[in-house]
């Protein structure tokens, strides 16, 4: 089994192999060419996005955006990220419909083994990170490997979530907590 199929299947496995390296190296250039465009030139920045990702529809992703591979990354419909975002798709990255994501959001799937003789080797393994539609990150939140942030959820700025998130509730704080579920007077409130 290659390093790449054991870093897919979330065995431990050498980040350093020379194909995913030229991956990685791969991925760089483009997002090079991409953070370095015209703000206004949208035709170009989505055909970039596009080229790295899996997109099912329109998206934009604020300058400047970094990630490890791209092609791990699965984007539904209606998706906008303010400044910032940092993904490290070693693992697949799930991004459902209508989601929006605030300036500095870190979305992370590699994880390193607690034996630290295999660190000392180098190896890792990751976690897929799925968030599902109709999500809200605020800015400055850290999403670790193997989360999940259910339908509807809301997570307050500053936050890192560790442990998955129900649908439909508001949570926060570092480790991030769930605060209190969605009302229907909160959905029906007029700013």
């Amino acid at each position: 089994m290659t390093e790449k199929q054991k870093m897919l299947k979330g065995h431990l496995y050498q980040p350093y192999s020379d194909e995913l390296i030229k991956e990685r190296d791969f991925c760089k250039k483009v997002l090079y060419e991409y953070n370095l465009l015209k703000p206004d030139d949208r035709e170009n920045r989505e055909y970039i996005l596009k080229r790295l990702l899996d997109c099912k529809g329109e998206l934009c992703i604020e300058q400047p955006f970094y990630c490890s591979y791209g092609y791990n990354i699965h984007i539904g419909m209606n998706f906008y990220s303010d400044v910032h975002l940092t993904i490290l798709d070693k693992a697949p990255v799930y991004i459902g419909d209508n989601v929006v994501l605030g300036p500095n959001v870190n979305i992370y799937t590699s994880t390193y083994p607690y034996n630290e003789i295999e660190r000392l080797k180098g190896l890792e393994y990751a976690k897929e990170v799925a968030i599902y539609d109709h999500v809200w990150i605020g800015g400055n939140v850290t999403i670790l490997p193997g989360v999940k942030i259910n339908r509807g959820a809301i997570i307050g700025a500053g936050s890192v979530v560790v442990d998955d998130i129900p649908p439909y509730v508001i949570a926060a704080g570092n480790p991030c907590k769930v605060i209190r579920s969605i009302t229907s007077d909160d959905v029906k409130k007029k700013w």
